[in-house]
């Protein structure tokens, strides 16, 4: 099966199946080679329903994630984007083909130079790497969209912090086996949280058990 193929089918036996009707959203995951970014000898599962494992015990989320993430944040052209956990460089290259601008970050420095070249060949330039840990420090300033792509245990108050008005946070929350999909909008002065689903994905490095952020 050649790559366009696998990628066809990906977008419409996988991402559509699972309610992702965004057609900006289906574009990208139509057009993007995700074979580029898998890690070496993972290229025949690029397109498979499945997680595909990374270092450090991290792994690149199943398409159908992505594609969910991708249409509950529904990033805009004029969006500027932080993603957390930046992983091979995948989900990066996709919030950047629908935004200004991405800002990844991600405590290992292999995933970020790895990532980097990834970006590079996908000829992907609006996007930015850089290595730092979330849970001590983030990149400085607000944004429009922020996607984590590490579960955490309960939600983070300096993520929701880095939201401007009308921001939208993507969050796992939860510990395995069951976690919640969050979509967190800042609106006004207020916050409104909303579940998209179920899942069990891998947690940040460095989580910490704090006390839970109270709308």
């Amino acid at each position: 099966m050649t790559s366009d193929l696998a990628r066809r089918q990906m977008v419409k036996q996988q991402v559509r199946v699972w309610n992702v009707s965004n057609q900006e959203v289906l574009t990208v995951l139509g057009s993007l080679a995700r074979e580029q970014f898998v890690p070496a000898g993972c290229e025949d599962v690029a397109y498979a329903d499945t997680e595909i494992p990374l270092a450090h015990g991290q792994v690149m989320l199943r398409p159908i994630i992505e594609g969910r993430l991708l249409q509950a944040l529904s990033p805009g052209s004029g969006d500027t984007v932080l993603e957390i956990g930046t992983g091979t460089g995948y989900l990066t290259a996709c919030l950047a083909r629908m935004s200004a601008s991405v800002t990844s970050i991600d405590i290992h420095e292999d995933f970020i130079a790895d990532a980097g070249r990834n970006l590079e060949t996908a000829e992907i330039e609006n996007a930015s790497v850089q290595c730092m840990d979330a849970m001590a420090e983030l990149p400085g300033g607000e944004f429009d969209v922020i996607a984590v792509t590490g579960s955490v245990r309960q939600i983070e108050e300096r993520f929701v912090n880095a939201l401007k008005p009308g921001g939208r946070l993507f969050l796992v929350v939860g510990e395995s086996p069951t976690m919640n999909a969050l979509l967190i909008t800042r609106n006004g002065d207020g916050l409104q949280q909303t579940v998209l689903f179920e899942t069990d994905i891998p947690a940040l490095e460095n989580i910490a058990r704090v006390p839970v952020f109270s709308f």
